[in-house]
């Protein structure tokens, strides 16, 4: 449902409640005071839980925002399943005023999405824990929202605001006048996070622990009103002709020992021949319906034709999408660690590094590897007509290669993951050529 005036929930008497400011005796000041540092503290402790959970370590010293990013406001996790950067505001992580320079995460959120905004993303907005003790001023706000020009806009494909309270209402009338239609169609609120998952993958998510609590306090509050939180369906077992989600070790022993994907072979095959030099290919997302269609298709066995949909977009986005919703990630498991700690080797060392690792993977997977970032190689050597370079294809593809164990990936894990991807891409050559084994195929 899109976001309109008339249209926010009434939130109930008692829920997200915070004590405001105004005329208070020393003693209720004193215990606001109180409140305002143990919520403080809390959120740290989860946000470093969350860190911990997720495969990161602390965040470090000399990151140019840590005063800001420490807090967790803004975070990155990964992509969708439709190749879009999924980035994630959480009121909740924002201290007390007097602790952040709201000036300078503004100037943080534009930093992080600078690294983003070239390729298609979505914004989910937590608006829980926005509160009377850590809430920006309104012509901060306004001021936000004009620096928000046109290149954080264009791609931004869809704005969820979660847990929408009657302060969004007042923000909405605030800036109506500012904000286009267009701009408008992208929002859509959400009251729970059931509503949530309807769009999407809430496990792919970075939720505070605050929000989850929250949302189980107001689902109870509401009297009959609060949708039933929908249980998960016990995993079907894959169609004979199963594509997509199944393990390459299944897709090779149904696919009469194909050691390549048939998704893989198909997508990388027509790209190279069709969309070698098309600007921004991998960056740019396709239509929802058309990927879910063509992942259907697939699942059934039935054969596809890229030609016939008329945008080369397309099969990027479906080898994306194959890459992500494998069960394990294609570059695996087990080098997840050594991965995320490539930013601490030497730089002369690094691709010796990347060659080491690569070797450690087992022969199915090393093979399948190589094909693609064969491929991936010849699209950067495009890139003074398709833009992009090994760094920018490393952007998009990182996440989709490798993933931590448990939970989401975070923003403070994408750095090595990228530097990683980028290294075996660019030094393609050098990374790979010491293992050749017999069966391999290359693009």
């Amino acid at each position: 449902m899109h976001l309109n005036s008339d249209s926010l929930p009434q939130i109930p008497v008692g829920i997200d409640s915070s004590p405001e400011q105004g005329s208070r005796d020393p003693a209720s000041a004193k215990s606001v005071a109180v409140h305002q540092r143990e919520v403080c503290e809390q959120h740290h402790k989860e946000a470093d839980m969350s860190l911990e959970q997720a495969g990161d370590g602390p965040l470090d010293l000399s990151h140019p925002f840590y005063d800001v990013a420490r807090h967790g406001i803004v975070q990155v996790a990964g992509d969708d399943n439709y190749g879009r950067k999924l980035v994630i505001f959480s009121c909740c992580r924002m201290p007390p005023s007097h602790q952040l320079n709201h000036q300078k995460l503004l100037e943080y959120l534009k930093y992080t999405l600078d690294q983003y905004v070239e390729s298609d993303y979505i914004l989910v907005y937590f608006h829980h824990g926005l509160k009377s003790f850590n809430k920006p001023s309104l012509s901060w706000l306004q001021n936000a929202y004009k620096e928000f020009d046109r290149k954080y806009k264009k791609n931004l494909k869809a704005l969820y605001v979660v847990h929408p309270t009657n302060f969004i209402r007042v923000l909405w009338n605030i800036f109506k006048p500012l904000i286009s239609h267009k701009f408008g169609k992208k929002v859509t609120y959400v009251n729970y996070l059931s509503e949530l998952r309807e769009h999407l993958n809430c496990d792919q998510l970075i939720i505070a622990p605050e929000v989850i609590r929250y949302d189980e306090k107001l689902r109870v509050s509401q009297k009959g009103g609060a949708p039933q939180a929908a249980k998960t369906p016990p995993p079907r077992p894959p169609l004979p002709q199963q594509q997509f989600g199944v393990s390459l070790q299944y897709l090779r022993d149904k696919g009469n020992g194909e050691t390549i994907p048939l998704v893989m072979r198909q997508t990388v095959q027509f790209l190279k021949q069709n969309a070698l030099q098309t600007e921004g290919i991998f960056r740019r997302s396709a239509n929802i319906q058309i990927i879910k269609e063509i992942q259907k298709q697939y699942n059934l066995g039935k054969p596809i034709k890229f030609e016939e949909y008329g945008d080369e977009h397309v099969p990027a986005v479906i080898l994306k999408t194959f890459l992500r919703e494998l069960p394990e990630p294609i570059l695996t498991s087990q080098i997840y660690d050594h991965v995320q700690s490539i930013g601490t080797v030497e730089s002369s060392l690094r691709v010796t590094r990347c060659k080491q690792l690569m070797q450690r993977l087992p022969e199915h997977n090393y093979i399948v590897v190589k094909h693609l970032i064969c491929f991936l190689n010849m699209v950067s050597q495009q890139s003074i007509f398709n833009k992009m370079n090994p760094s920018n294809l490393a952007s998009v593809f990182g996440v989709n290669l490798i993933w931590p164990p448990k939970g989401p990936v975070t923003l403070q894990a994408l750095p090595p993951i990228n530097m990683f991807t980028e290294l075996i891409i660019e030094y393609y050559d050098q990374v790979f050529s010491s293992r050749i084994l017999p069966n391999e195929i290359l693009p």
